[in-house]
């Protein structure tokens, strides 16, 4: 699955608000769908390019010897989901995906995120 229909698949998880594919090694995204004035997602994947960094130097300092599967940032109207595409091995891309809370399942999307890193060729 290319870039562009990974995140067309992304915007069809219920709630979904917008969705990107990150570099966290540049904080450029690959290609972004949705978002809108509220939501810039340029600058939502340099910053959380920033948080995935983060969470990996914590593992290193703690000598954990495991890979991220998600991040989840909750706030009071929305869902952040961040997915490293660990399948690829040492990538270095990660799925952002931003959800609606109110239209969202939490389940289904993180489940659906995963079969979309699957199947995506980058």
């Amino acid at each position: 699955m290319t870039i562009d229909l990974a995140l067309k698949e992304a915007m069809t998880i219920p709630g979904a608000v917008g969705a990107t594919l990150v570099d966290y090694d540049s904080g450029m995204s690959l290609g972004s769908i949705g978002g809108g004035e509220w939501l810039d997602l340029d600058i939502a994947a340099a910053g959380n390019t920033e948080v995935v960094r983060a969470k990996l130097r914590v593992m290193a300092s703690l000598g954990l010897d495991d890979a991220i599967e998600d991040i989840l940032i909750t706030l009071h109207r929305q869902y952040h989901v961040i997915r490293p595409l660990s399948a690829r091995g040492n990538s270095t891309l990660f799925l952002y995906l931003v959800l609606d809370r109110e239209r969202a399942n939490l389940a289904l999307a993180r489940h659906s995120l995963k079969r979309i890193e699957t199947s995506l060729s980058v």
